[in-house]
């Protein structure tokens, strides 16, 4: 079985044409929306690009069991959910949030 544990490894992996394969199949069946948004109850679409701009909304799919550990599931749609470039940073712990300089402040 193929393990997933190092970068290279998983730049392989996320440059395959299966895994490209399964991305676009699994942005189809979620309807190119974010799963997490969308249960927050918030319409949050997939942007066109725009030749030579940045997209404004970037949607990623997301293994909900990570490659890492559960080698075995990298492949099936059924672990697979799409998401907005915002969720993504939160499900991986790279949510940064800018410090609110009051916020030990004496409250009133």
């Amino acid at each position: 079985m193929q393990q997933y544990k190092t970068d290279q490894q998983k730049k392989v992996f996320y440059r395959s044409s299966s895994w490209e394969s399964l991305r676009q199949e699994a942005l189809k069946r979620d309807n190119y929306e974010c799963q997490m948004c969308k249960y927050e109850g918030k319409v949050h679409l997939d942007s066109q690009k725009v030749e030579g701009e940045r997209k404004s909304i970037q949607l990623n799919v997301h293994h909900i069991k990570e490659i890492e550990d559960h080698p075995e599931l990298a492949l099936e749609l059924d672990n697979l959910m799409t998401i907005c470039l915002r969720h993504h940073n939160k499900e991986h712990g790279r949510f940064t949030r800018k410090p609110n300089k009051w916020e030990e402040d004496e409250k009133w």
